[in-house]
């Protein structure tokens, strides 16, 4: 399981997580903050800290944004070969 920040995060992209993960987990898209679930040690420092309450637990995830989950994964996945 892993933290996940949610479409909320749109367009919104507040940095104050980043500097709360302790270990360097989140990192800036295009679009908004992604963390990396390989790295996340599940503390929520970050979810504490959002200013616009964007981050879950991935089993916490609302309905209307469990469409982060898999673009969260996606987002580190190696390229396609």
């Amino acid at each position: 399981m892993t933290y996940v920040i949610t479409g909320l995060c749109v367009g919104a992209k507040h940095k104050e997580c980043v500097a709360a993960c302790p270990c360097d987990s989140i990192h800036e898209g295009e679009r908004q903050l992604y963390i990396n679930p390989e790295t996340c040690i599940l503390c929520g420092a970050c979810a504490q800290v959002c200013p616009v309450q964007a981050i879950f637990p991935e089993d916490e995830v609302p309905s209307e944004w469990k469409k982060s989950i898999r673009e969260n994964a996606d987002f580190f996945a190696p390229p396609p070969a």
